[in-house]
C-alpha cells in the first residue's frame, strides 16, 4: 500500500484467426495499458502493419453518440456493457442503423417545429399579459397611461372572411386580436399590440379591410375580463406544448429497448475497434504489447491461451528489465476504498513515478489531523458531516460525477475530525458544554485556564503546530531517502538538500533552536556542538560542486575554464544552497503556525458572535448564534480545508513527490473512451 502496484509487460503474438476472440478477451479482463510495438526490437518490422477494419473507429463513436443523445432526452443513461454482451457478437450495420436515427429524428423535428411556433405564441401572450398588468387596461373606456405603455390598442372592424388572413398576417407578431361581436357580415375586434411595430400593424389591417371605430361602452363591457382571457389562452397553449413534448419522447421511448441495446452493441465494437488499434499484423498474425499488475498475470494469460486455443506466443518483461518496450512505466495505486477521497487529493498534486512511495496512506491521518486543529467543534463537526453524507448519497450511482463523490466523503471525514479534536478541545457550537478531554482552546483564546498544565496559554499551542510540522518534514526527507535508495542515486541521497545533509542539517538547526529557547535565547550551545551540526555538513555540502564539475565538465576539449573563476563559482553555489537549506527549511517549519492561526481564528469567531448575542436577547440572540455557526461552518471549514491541502502539498510533498508518472489506463468494459 505505501508503493505503486508492481507492474509488467506483456508481448504477446497470435494468430489473425484469432485476433477477435483474444480482443475480446483482452477485453472481458480489462486489465491491460497498451504500448506501441514500434517500441518492441522484431527482427522484421517492416513487414507488420496497423489491423485494418471493416468500421473506422470514428464511424463507430460518432453512431454511438448520437444514440446517447437521443437516450438522454428521456433520461435515460445507457449502462455500460457487461460481460455477458461479448457473447455472440454480431456487427452492427452503421448504414441502416443511421437511416433508422434519420427517421426518428425527422419525426421529432417535425413535433418540435410546432413547439417553435408554439413558444413564440406563449411568448408574444406573456409579453401583452405583463404589459396589460403592469399598467391596466380599463376595457369600458380602452385607456391607457400613454406615457408609459409600450401597448397599443385599438377597436375597429373588418369583414368577417378576412379574420383568417388577420391571423395568418399577425402571426409572427407580439399581437392579440378579440372578437367582440358581430354585425351582418362584418366583425368588432379590440388589437392590442405593441407600440414599435405601429407600421407593420397598419400594412396588416389596412390589407384585410379594417376600419377604426368607437365602440360603446355596452359592446366593451360584455367582454370577459382581458387578463383572464389571456391567462386562459396561455395555459392552453403550454397544454399542447407539453403534450407535444410527451409525444416526443413517445417516439423515442417506442424505440428504447432497440436503442439501448444499439448502444451496447456500439459501445463493444468501439471498445474492441479501440484495442485493435494498437495491433500490429502481418499475412497471418497479429502482435501486441502492454502492461499491466502482475497480480493479474496468471489469470490473463489463462484467458489468452484459452481464447487462442493455445495458439499464442507470450512474452513476459518484469519493470526492471532491459527488455522493455516504452521506459515509461504506468502507475496504479493499491490502496483500499476508504482511502479514495485522500488518493484523490495526491492525484490533484500528481501521479508519482512507479517504484516510488505513495503518500495516501500518511496524507489521510496528516490532513484530518491539520483540519482538526483548525476546526475544532463537535457540533459543527457534526453539521459538516451530515452535509457531506448526504452529497455521498445523493452521488453514490452517479459515475459521471465520481469527483464530487469522493470530494462528499472528504467531507464527512473532515466532520469527523472535527468532532474527535472537538471533544479534545471541549468545543460543541462553540460552548464548552462538556469538560475538554486534553485542554480548553477556547478558554486559551479567551484568555482563561486551559485545564491542562502543560498547554496553558498560546505559545504552547503553537508549539504543538511546530513539533508536528518538524514530524511532517522529517517524514516527507525519509520518504525522499527511500525513493533515493531505490533509483540507486548514491550522491544524491548523501549531497542533496533534502539528503542526507540536508536533514542533518535540519536536525541541528532544530537542536540548536530548542536549546536557545530552553535558555531563554542568552545562550549557544557549545563550539564543538555546533560545528558537528551545522558546520561540518555545511562543509561537506562543498563536495557537491567539485563533483558535479570533475563528472561533466572536467576533460571537455571545448572549454578551458579559469580556474579562479570555478572555484568562485564553487563558493556561490555553495552558499546559494547553503541560504536555501536554512531559510527553506525555516520557512517550511514555521509555516505549520498557520493550523494554530487558523484554529485561533476559528475560535475568535465564535467568541465575537457570543458577545453579539450577548448584546440583545430573545429570537435576535439566537439567530446572531445561527447564523454565526453557518458562517463558521462555511468560512472556517473552507479555508481550513485549503490551508491542510497546501500544508501537505508544499510542505510535505517538495520533499520526495515529483508527480511526473503517468495513470494505468487499461481498456476494459467500463473504460470512458
Amino acid at each position: 500500500m505505501i508503493s505503486t502496484t508492481p507492474m509488467t509487460q506483456l508481448f504477446a503474438v497470435v494468430l489473425g484467426k484469432d485476433r477477435e476472440r483474444v480482443t475480446e478477451a483482452l477485453l472481458r479482463e480489462g486489465v491491460m495499458q497498451f504500448v506501441s510495438t514500434l517500441d518492441v526490437d522484431l527482427e522484421e518490422p517492416d513487414k507488420l502493419s496497423p489491423v485494418e477494419s471493416d468500421v473506422s473507429l470514428s464511424d463507430l463513436s460518432d453512431l454511438r453518440k448520437r444514440v446517447e443523445g437521443v437516450l438522454y432526452t428521456i433520461g435515460v443513461v445507457p449502462r455500460p456493457p457487461q460481460e455477458a454482451d461479448l457473447r455472440d457478437r454480431a456487427s452492427v450495420n452503421l448504414e441502416r442503423e443511421g437511416n433508422r436515427l434519420d427517421k426518428l429524428d425527422a419525426e421529432r423535428q417535425a413535433v418540435r417545429e410546432r413547439q417553435r411556433g408554439i413558444q413564440q405564441e406563449i411568448l408574444k401572450l406573456e409579453d401583452i399579459k405583463r404589459q396589460v398588468s403592469v399598467y391596466g387596461l380599463g376595457l369600458s373606456g380602452v385607456k391607457l397611461d400613454a406615457r408609459h405603455s409600450v401597448l397599443a390598442v385599438q377597436t375597429g372592424q373588418l369583414p368577417a372572411s378576412n379574420v383568417r388572413r388577420l391571423d395568418e398576417g399577425l402571426h409572427t407578431m407580439p399581437a392579440l386580436h378579440m372578437e367582440l361581436g358581430r354585425e351582418g357580415d362584418r366583425t368588432h375586434h379590440l388589437l392590442i399590440s405593441m407600440k414599435r411595430d405601429r407600421e407593420q400593424i397598419a400594412e396588416i389591417l389596412s390589407s384585410v379591410g379594417w376600419s377604426d371605430i368607437e365602440l360603446s361602452g355596452e359592446v366593451l363591457s360584455a367582454e370577459a375580463d382581458l387578463l383572464d382571457e389571456l391567462s386562459g389562452r396561455l395555459e392552453t397553449l403550454n397544454t399542447e406544448q407539453k403534450t407535444l413534448q410527451e409525444t416526443v419522447n413517445e417516439l423515442v421511448k417506442k424505440e428504447e429497448t432497440h436503442l439501448r441495446e444499439l448502444w451496447i452493441s456500439l459501445r463493444v465494437a468501439e471498445l474492441c475497434s479501440q484495442i485493435q488499434t494498437h495491433f500490429k499484423s502481418s499475412s497471418r498474425t497479429a502482435v501486441f504489447a502492454g502492461w499491466l499488475p502482475s497480480s493479474k498475470k496468471r489469470r490473463l494469460v489463462e484467458r489468452l491461451t484459452e481464447a487462442s486455443d493455445g495458439r499464442c506466443y507470450l512474452e513476459w518483461h518484469e519493470a526492471d528489465s532491459a527488455e522493455i518496450a516504452s521506459e515509461e512505466i504506468p502507475v496504479q495505486f493499491d490502496n483500499p476504498k476508504v482511502l479514495a477521497p485522500f488518493q484523490m487529493l495526491v492525484c490533484n498534486f500528481g501521479v508519482p513515478k512507479y517504484g516510488t512511495i505513495d503518500p495516501t496512506p500518511f496524507v489521510m491521518p496528516m490532513y484530518l489531523i491539520m483540519f482538526g486543529l483548525m476546526f475544532a467543534d463537535v457540533g459543527q463537526g457534526l453539521v459538516l458531516a451530515a452535509l457531506g453524507a448526504l452529497g455521498v448519497r445523493s452521488l453514490r450511482n452517479n459515475e459521471a460525477k465520481k469527483g464530487l463523490f469522493h470530494l462528499s466523503w472528504l467531507v464527512v471525514w473532515c466532520g469527523v475530525s472535527a468532532v474527535v479534536f472537538g471533544a479534545l478541545l471541549g468545543s460543541y457550537f462553540g460552548m464548552p458544554l462538556i469538560k475538554p478531554l486534553w485542554f480548553d482552546f477556547h478558554g486559551i483564546v479567551a484568555g482563561h485556564g486551559s485545564g491542562n498544565s502543560l498547554i496553558s496559554n498560546i505559545y504552547d499551542v503553537l508549539a504543538i503546530t511546530i513539533y508536528f510540522g518538524i514530524s511532517v518534514i522529517f517524514l516527507g526527507l525519509v520518504f525522499n531517502w527511500i525513493n533515493i535508495i531505490r533509483t540507486r542515486r548514491w550522491m544524491e541521497l548523501i549531497f542533496d538538500k533534502g539528503g542526507l545533509l540536508g536533514g542533518w542539517m535540519y536536525g541541528g538547526g532544530i537542536y540548536i533552536a530548542s536549546y536557545m529557547i530552553k535558555h531563554q535565547y542568552k545562550e549557544f550551545p557549545s563550539g564543538g556542538v555546533l560545528m558537528l551540526l551545522a558546520g561540518l555538513p555545511a562543509i561537506l555540502l562543498f563536495i557537491k560542486e567539485p563533483y558535479h564539475y570533475y563528472k561533466h565538465e572536467h576533460g571537455r576539449s571545448d572549454r578551458k575554464p579559469n580556474p579562479a573563476m570555478v572555484i568562485l563559482d564553487f563558493l556561490m553555489k555553495w552558499i546559494v544552497e547553503l541560504l536555501e537549506i536554512f531559510s527553506g527549511y525555516l520557512s517550511n517549519t514555521l509555516s505549520f503556525m498557520r493550523v494554530a492561526g487558523l484554529g485561533i481564528a476559528h475560535a475568535c469567531l465564535m467568541i465575537s458572535f457570543f458577545t453579539l448575542a450577548d448584546m440583545t436577547s430573545g429570537v435576535f440572540s439566537l439567530l446572531i448564534l445561527v447564523l454565526g455557526n453557518v458562517l463558521v461552518i462555511g468560512l472556517e471549514g473552507l479555508s481550513a480545508g485549503i490551508q491542510a491541502l497546501r500544508l501537505n502539498y508544499y510542505e510535505f510533498f517538495t520533499k520526495f513527490f515529483h508527480g511526473t508518472g503517468k495513470l494505468h489506463t487499461p481498456i476494459s468494459l467500463s473504460s470512458q473512451l
